[in-house]
């Protein structure tokens, strides 16, 4: 393990300095043997991931994009239980997860079917075991003093330290008194900001394969595939018939009563959009790839997929029927796959890839960065030579690393934000207009900083939207 790299417990490659050029791929880290809980209620005694929007008194929230769309938007949640999901026995996965996720849709639904967009999170720690976070931090530093030293005992012994820390970082369920990392909370930015548009949006927890998924890289993201498509089965059902497990399950974030919402005629399940982050990247290209066996439920199809640094596992998996994007930064520290240059020349739709020159892994999530207070928030970047510079982490192994100057958080959010709500609003409602910003020929109003996002796409072989 790389110095100064917190135990991971996962198939995904953790954020590591490396070589220069190289970016490592490992997909098999040791396995954690417990179970776990859902990642989607607020944390007791803990920072929040930045500031909300204004919380008004019937409990929506209004945002400056809710204020220019004249939408006003209100967030749920509903949690079916900490194992309640199972892979099916043949795919061979071992372990269980939530069935959990915060919702976010316009307060008025309207007469107009509206899209849905299904996000997922990707591997981090499950706990907020902050007592187990200062005993890894300083047992990795201790380890790294024993390296420093030629003591291989002392390394040793400090490897089982952090490794019993991380069981109980990485655990699922949590235990007592324990609060979830509510990972699914992250991308709020996100969920309101598609609301404001006229999505409804679903984030769902991970938190209990990110615990059991160690090891297990061959069917990992499969399972993650199949988590989405449970999520849509539910929906489906509720959107149509207005009953299943999800009729009267919802809770509404502000005033913790029942959501009395009815989404009967509401939604337009043909136009589905996924977006996932880093291994929920994986696992929503997993989803949409061409040899995937899809087994939607009747009604509903998978119209367009946006992805936040995507692993890297399968990304030789041909994606030829969807319209998608990837984004990645130049100082993410985690292997972002190559879908885009698999796929460029194949593809019948739309595909794009934005560059964030300084961007990095964490700053997508608002739990995970660091301005979140949260237990086990980091940035990922590979610090450079000067301050507030990270080291670029290019995939091509001949191209030399450099200093670039770090992109904010803000910033970083502000361009995802941008460019998600494009795509969707494009490729799920039809707006044209909007695609001479994805392409790069039109700029997005209020980023200035010519230059720290690039673009490449290609239209496609053809096919009709």
């Amino acid at each position: 393990m790389p110095v100064g790299t917190p135990s991971r417990r996962s198939p995904e490659p953790s954020p590591s300095p490396r070589r220069a050029g190289a970016r490592l791929r490992r997909e098999a880290l040791p396995l954690l043997a417990a179970a776990t809980l859902l990642g989607v209620l607020p944390l007791a005694g803990t920072a929040s991931a930045g500031p909300r929007p204004a919380q008004r008194p019937d409990g929506t929230y209004g945002t400056a994009s809710a204020a220019r769309q004249g939408a006003v938007v209100r967030e749920s949640r509903y949690d079916l239980g900490d194992q309640a999901f199972a892979p099916p026995p043949e795919l061979g996965y071992e372990g269980r997860s939530e069935v959990a996720a915060t919702v976010y849709r316009p307060a008025d639904l309207g007469r107009r079917a509206l899209p849905l967009v299904v996000m997922q999170h990707g591997s981090w720690e499950t706990c907020a075991d902050a007592d187990a976070a200062a005993e890894r931090e300083r047992a990795v530093q201790a380890r790294d003093r024993a390296e420093a030293a030629g003591d291989e005992a002392e390394v040793e012994r400090q490897n089982a330290v952090i490794e019993r820390a991380a069981g109980k970082l990485w655990a699922w369920p949590c235990a007592t008194g324990t609060p979830p990392i509510p990972s699914s909370t992250g991308y709020d930015y996100l969920g309101r900001a598609l609301a404001a548009r006229g999505f409804v949006v679903v984030s769902v927890g991970v938190n209990g394969l990110n615990s059991t998924e160690g090891g297990q890289a061959p069917t990992a993201y499969r399972a993650r595939a199949l988590l989405v498509e449970h999520h849509l089965k539910l929906w489906q059902r509720l959107a149509t018939r207005g009953d299943g497990p999800l009729a009267h399950a919802l809770t509404d974030t502000a005033t913790g009563r029942p959501d009395p919402v009815d989404f009967r005629g509401h939604l337009d399940l043909k136009h589905v959009g996924l977006l996932g982050h880093s291994m929920g990247g994986g696992g929503v290209m997993q989803e949409v790839s061409d040899d995937n066996p899809r087994a939607l439920p009747d009604g509903v199809r998978i119209a367009a997929a946006f992805t936040l640094a995507p692993t890297a596992t399968w990304d030789f998996e041909a994606v030829t029927g969807v319209p998608f994007a990837v984004m990645w930064g130049t100082c993410d520290a985690v292997n972002t796959g190559s879908y885009f240059e698999h796929n460029r020349a194949t593809t019948r739709f739309p595909a794009f890839k934005y560059t964030l020159t300084g961007g990095n892994h964490d700053f997508y999530n608002r739990q995970w960065s660091p301005d979140s207070g949260q237990v086990a928030s980091r940035d990922d970047a590979v610090p450079g030579s000067a301050p507030g510079t990270c080291l670029s982490q290019y995939e091509d192994r001949d191209r030399p690393q450099v200093d670039q100057a770090r992109m904010t958080a803000a910033y970083q959010r502000l361009v995802t934000t941008n460019r998600v709500s494009a795509f969707f609003q494009v490729f799920l409602r039809g707006r044209d207009d909007l695609t001479p910003r994805l392409t790069g020929d039109r700029p997005f109003p209020g980023e200035g900083r010519p230059g720290r996002v690039s673009v490449d796409h290609v239209p496609g072989t053809g096919s009709e939207r």
